[in-house]
């Protein structure tokens, strides 16, 4: 039995309308929702990153403001600019592109970011709210993860889940969104023995470590959802410089109940939910403002 497709792509486009709609009434009451992006040196990926961000604004009817820096950029340079931007109340978004060069102190960097404008939700304030259950700015990969659960009527109450990658950036926050949810995780990473005892179990399977291909059919318990976080290009083989993820899909796909397929899985969803958070900020702010 193939299991069924978990179409990111779909997800994302249907989302990001909704987004958009958002975005217009609030800009139509004055207040137009805007990001910031920071980005330090010159990392290709990052500048993808970045562009992709940006362009994702535009359609949505979101403003973007972007700094660029240069490699050599000094901490107080990025601080100050980290400031100004907490100060100014047109600005509802702040997101420093990650990595930064390694002279930067990055945890630093990110607690300097106003938690009401962090929509990567990477600060430490915004982590313990998650850990709490309680209203904060998630980040944006988990958030798509569960956006895509909830979409596809996964059942999460009751259900033993396995998260693959202890990350700040995906793994221990989808461990806390699951665990909100009611369901009964277990995180496992490189140091985990047997590693494909706990994946056997799992009614929900998301991986995020940054192996190709590492998560194999057999891995799977038949019927089970696998979410595949990973986005890995190919060095050699037949398959040489294509893009795959952290699950074999072509063993997967024949023994899960639905997954997610890289590309045009959990990757559109990412950006999406950084428009949402950005938004969500914006419409906080407005209702602050009395408009």
């Amino acid at each position: 039995m193939t299991a069924r497709i978990i179409d990111g792509n779909a997800l994302s486009a249907r989302v990001r309308g909704e987004i958009a709609e958002r975005a217009a009434a609030l800009t139509a009451r004055g207040v137009q929702p805007c990001l910031a992006v920071i980005l330090v040196g010159g990392d290709p990926a990052s500048a993808v990153y970045v562009r992709n961000k940006v362009a994702g604004c535009e359609k949505a009817g979101i403003r973007s403001l972007r700094f660029d820096y240069p490699q050599d950029a000094s901490q107080q340079e990025v601080m100050a600019r980290l400031a100004e931007l907490n100060a100014d109340p047109s600005v509802h978004g702040i997101l420093v592109q990650l990595p930064l060069p390694a002279h930067l102190d990055e945890t630093a960097v990110l607690e300097a970011i106003d938690i009401r404008k962090d929509v990567d939700g990477f600060h430490a304030e915004n982590v313990g709210l998650l850990s709490q259950n309680r209203e904060g700015f998630v980040p944006c990969t988990p958030n798509g993860v569960m956006k895509m659960l909830e979409t596809a009527e996964v059942p999460v109450q009751g259900a033993e889940a396995v998260v693959i990658g202890r990350s700040n950036i995906v793994g221990k926050p989808m461990a806390m969104l699951l665990t909100n949810a009611g369901a009964t995780v277990t995180v496992c990473h490189s140091k985990t023995r047997d590693l494909a005892f706990h994946t056997r179990r799992a009614d929900i399977v998301v991986a995020a470590i940054g192996k190709p291909r590492f998560v194999t059919g057999d891995m799977i318990k038949p019927g089970a959802t696998v979410i595949d976080v990973g986005i890995n290009r190919l060095d050699s083989g037949p398959d040489a410089g294509k893009l795959c993820g952290d699950v074999d899909f072509a063993s997967a796909v024949e023994v899960a109940g639905a997954i997610t397929p890289v590309p045009g899985g959990v990757g559109p969803m990412t950006i999406t939910m950084l428009l949402e958070n950005t938004v969500v900020s914006a419409e906080r702010a407005a209702r602050d403002a009395g408009k």
